[in-house]
């Protein structure tokens, strides 16, 4: 194989490749042999059919056919040879493409590359240094912590003799809608628990204020205008009005700080005991903080120490994907599915001007990490993908055989993506092992 390389810009590559007219001859002499087992020509046995004959009926689907297997096949071995990592490739459409079977066969392919980096100051002599991070967890944020435990284990109880509602309580209400003396159907509620000040609403109403200084048992009435304009075209511009029973009050009761809260929350012996796990755990998390935070400064100065071209193609699909996820947020924030309203073009265009420096700065960072990982020798293994997988159907909340099918649907790319973005936070782990922390 005779390969010439022309360089057409920083990142772009036109690949020269010429098959040798032997190879070429090989894959016509198969590609009419398969053809002969294949097709039945009148007055010959199956596979007997003379191949002059076959190329007077085929000839052009035979040419297209070799055509189509030597070109990925070279392809790829000039790439290989050339030391090319491609991003994106154009192959000239194979119909313009023109093939003899006893000659070389020449192709062209153009490439955008991958640029190469010079990496710099990511360890020894040169690692990256770091400001201490000495924050730890404080008696305040104990006490917090287990003031939530406490909430956690409130009950509800009856109030005292005479008690009126007030913030904070927990009220169980009835109530129903009356239009014109008349019951309005969907404005009936039974047995509902409601928090005093929590400013939620039921049926609409907002019912804070009516119950506040009530007591159990108590009736209200509430008039609740709509108006003109309401889409509910019974009530529109008219008054409903909703009678309210206080079916019950409750007021919460947070338990004692002692041994037998201890107990209650789990296998502990003492409240002691107790408040030396959650401070056990809260320090856990704080290490995981600090860490997150010290891997954000690493990458930030990585972005800042290496300076090279990005390829055009890796940017915009990052930016994509940065575009999807916006509209999936949206359509989740609005209630909406998969089948939403299309976004408008001129806000599709200020989203891509205002995510281009972070899709830019995204795929920096994935190329810099990615060259750390081959110059290392850093590899994904088996156990990466399992540890990852069942990191993931922990957060996600759902069974490990599940994750691993939903991945295998997308194919071998959500199979890439998972194993590329192991493989980065393994760089960054190395990066950060060899950090210097100063003080």
């Amino acid at each position: 194989m005779k390969m010439e390389v022309t360089e057409l810009g920083p990142m772009k590559r036109a690949i020269k490749i010429e098959v040798p007219a032997e190879e070429v001859a090989q894959r016509f002499v198969k590609a009419y042999s398969e053809l002969n087992r294949q097709v039945h020509i009148p007055g010959f046995r199956q596979g007997k059919a003379p191949v002059a004959l076959l190329e007077k009926r085929y000839a052009k689907a035979v040419e297209e056919d070799v055509v189509r297997s030597l070109v990925p096949d070279y392809y790829d071995r000039a790439v290989r040879q050339a030391g090319i990592s491609p991003v994106l490739v154009e192959i000239p459409p194979l119909e313009r493409v023109k093939i003899k079977k006893d000659a070389p066969f020449t192709f062209t392919a153009t490439v955008e590359i991958k640029p190469k980096i010079e990496l710099r100051d990511y360890k020894a002599p040169n690692p990256i240094s770091l400001k201490p991070d000495k924050r730890s967890v404080t008696d305040e944020q104990l006490a917090r912590g287990m003031e939530v435990l406490r909430e956690q284990h409130a009950r509800l109880d009856a109030p005292p003799p005479g008690h009126t509602v007030v913030e904070g309580d927990f009220v169980i209400l009835s109530l129903e809608g009356r239009l014109d003396g008349q019951p309005l159907e969907g404005t009936k509620k039974e047995g509902h628990l409601h928090k005093v000040g929590s400013k939620g609403t039921i049926l609409g109403l907002e019912i804070d204020q009516h119950l506040l200084g009530k007591a159990e048992g108590e009736t209200i009435e509430i008039s609740q205008p709509y108006p003109a304009s309401h889409p509910d075209s019974r009530v529109a511009g008219k008054t409903v009005v909703f009678t309210v029973l206080l079916n019950a009050v409750k007021v919460k009761k947070l338990p004692d700080l002692d041994d037998e809260f201890a107990k209650d929350c789990g296998a502990y012996a003492s409240l002691a005991e107790l408040q030396d796990k959650l401070r056990g755990e809260m320090e856990k998390a704080l290490k995981r903080e600090i860490e997150d935070t010290y891997k954000d400064t690493i990458v930030k100065r990585l972005v800042e120490t290496h300076h090279f071209d990005l390829p055009e193609t890796l940017v915009e699909r990052e930016l994509e994907a940065i575009i999807r996820q916006h509209m999936q947020q949206r359509q989740r924030r609005a209630g909406g599915g998969e089948g939403g309203a299309a976004p408008e073009t001129e806000d599709l265009t200020k989203l891509r001007q205002e995510n281009r420096e972070e899709a830019a700065r995204r795929v920096k960072v994935g190329l810099i990490l990615e060259a750390i990982a081959e110059k290392e020798n850093l590899t994904v293994t088996q156990e990466d993908l399992n540890n990852e997988i069942h990191r993931l159907a922990t957060e996600l909340k759902i069974a490990q055989a599940e994750l691993v099918k939903m991945i295998q649907a997308g194919g071998q790319d959500s199979i890439d993506e998972l194993r590329a973005r192991i493989l980065a936070e393994k760089s960054l782990d190395f990066v950060y092992r060899n950090a210097v922390i100063q003080g």
